[in-house]
């Protein structure tokens, strides 16, 4: 083991950068595998404990973790959804086959009245993707006035019909979803023309106007920004209030073979953290060409789809993309923070894929059992990040992790200055078996919570669900600095009080 690395940290609180809109730290829930159904939605007359059909445990779990933002129903399943399906009597709603995710029977029992619901009792916004690759412009139209409105229309009367006599709120709209793939295939171009046609017509009360989101690229795509932010202009009805943006990290990088999410060399560990470093290039070449197309800074740049992509777990159904969460992947979602926070004034929402028992979940079911991940814990301890400003951080020196003949940063940081006042700082050791020390010399006493695990694939399972959780932890000043060890592993969230 290598000599421990002292780095001094200073954060300059005379800059302040952008707000870290509270969306950053968004979820995402499709109808994937066990994803709403069991994970979310169990039914009424379920004997696992629920209020209207919504688990409780997973309720509590996500209010707790105050979730600011839901977006719902896809995903790919978003541009086969018809709306209508999943509206009105539930055993009188159509039974449909989910083609994209397991050719399992979709009930349609949770559909726009319990989606909101569901919202509302977790205090969350709301995030809905339109049908733009089986749907039609009056689906969706008819859809954003069901809704949103409250003039006195059929569709309206439908909606009190079915129980909701104010309108919903909705916060975003977004037309279609990867438009490039499973959305429809599209050139950017094709698809900027649809954008127009149907934004045309998506109208809501001036009071309830959703912000509206364009489908944009993936990976290292930056042609999807290009064109719609060179296409898209705002005149009349037509509005484009954000581009979205999609990535997922693959230990191996090769859709055929992702690699495991336990048992893993640490040749994947560093594989999986070189490779979702890669999140910052692709926000940097967007953000270039948005600097240049859109100065004014009216569009935003959204990562509405992240995470880690593993193989499947051994003995369940590859179409509904359950892996297990280990202390990688809280270091995963650390980093991504970070380099988010690093882009707030363009990147002001971000949904990670997905909530609840599909890919880099916060939690996970097992018939009446749940755990909370290590991901739900890294997104914990960084609530004080909401809306909070972000600081400039500076190091006296970048320490490197070496694997071969390759190196990423050893440690990450970033701080903000959250909404009572108080600074808080996110340290990040990505190294297997070695710590850093860091020195604070502004900060007389800290406080806050680390997570790390001794196992380099340590992770809770449903028989013993708390093997991996966050810890207190406190330093003081010595001889005019405060210096905090960072162990391999980890992630620490640190409340540095009121410089």
């Amino acid at each position: 083991m290598a000599d421990t690395a002292r780095i001094d940290i200073s954060i300059d609180t005379q800059r302040p950068g952008a707000v870290l809109n509270k969306n950053i730290y968004g979820q995402f829930m499709e109808h994937l595998g066990r994803g709403i159904y069991e994970g979310v939605w169990v039914g009424k007359d379920s004997p696992i404990p629920n209020k209207n059909g919504y688990r409780l445990d997973v309720l509590q779990a996500l209010i707790d973790l105050k979730v600011p933002l839901l977006r719902w129903p896809g995903g790919c399943f978003a541009d086969e959804y018809h709306w209508r399906d999943g509206i009105g009597p539930r055993n009188e709603r159509p039974r449909t086959v989910n083609s994209n995710w397991g050719g399992v029977i979709e009930d349609n029992a949770f559909g726009t009245h319990e989606f909101f619901e569901f919202a509302e009792l977790v205090g969350a916004q709301t995030y809905i993707n339109g049908n733009l690759g089986t749907g039609s412009p009056k689906e969706m139209v008819e859809w954003l006035h069901y809704m949103t409105s409250d003039a006195d229309t059929t569709v309206v009367r439908e909606r009190k019909k079915n129980g909701r006599e104010r309108p919903f709120k909705v916060d975003y709209f977004a037309v279609g979803n990867e438009s490039w793939g499973c959305g429809g295939n599209m050139t950017p171009d094709y698809y900027a023309d649809l954008y127009k046609q149907y934004t045309t017509f998506l109208k809501a009360p001036e009071n309830n106007q959703p912000k509206f989101i364009a489908s944009g690229g993936t990976d290292v795509q930056t042609n999807w920004t290009q064109t719609l932010a060179e296409k898209i202009k705002r005149s009349g009805n037509v509005r484009m209030d954000a581009i979205s943006h999609h990535y997922y990290t693959l230990p191996t990088g090769d859709w055929e073979t992702k690699g495991s999410a336990t048992g893993y060399p640490e040749e994947q560990w560093f594989s999986t953290l070189q490779q979702t470093l890669r999140m910052e290039t692709f926000i940097t070449d967007n953000v270039a060409i948005l600097d240049e197309l859109d100065p004014e800074q009216e569009i935003g740049f959204y990562v509405d789809e992240w995470g880690t992509w593993y193989d499947v777990d051994k003995g369940t159904n590859p179409g509904f993309l359950y892996q297990q969460n280990t202390i990688r992947d809280a270091i995963v979602a650390g980093l991504n923070i970070h380099i988010f926070n690093r882009y707030a004034k363009r990147v002001q929402m971000t949904n990670i894929a997905q909530m609840v028992n599909v890919l880099q979940a916060m939690i996970l079911t097992d018939k009446e059992k749940m755990l909370l991940t290590p991901t739900y814990y890294a997104f914990k301890m960084h609530i004080p990040f909401q809306d909070a400003t972000y600081l400039p951080v500076n190091l006296s020196d970048t320490p490197l992790y070496q694997h071969g003949d390759d190196a990423i940063p050893a440690l990450s940081v970033s701080a903000a200055k959250a909404l009572n006042g108080d600074i808080y700082i996110s340290l990040i050791n990505t190294q297997v078996d070695n710590a850093v020390e860091v020195a604070l010399p502004q900060v007389s006493q800290v406080k806050g919570k680390l997570l790390n695990s001794r196992d380099m694939d340590g992770h809770n399972t449903f028989d013993h669900p708390d093997n991996i959780h966050p810890t207190d932890y406190t330093a003081t000043e010595v001889n005019g600095s405060t210096v905090i060890s960072i162990p391999a592993k980890s992630l620490m969230v640190l409340n540095l009080g009121q410089l």
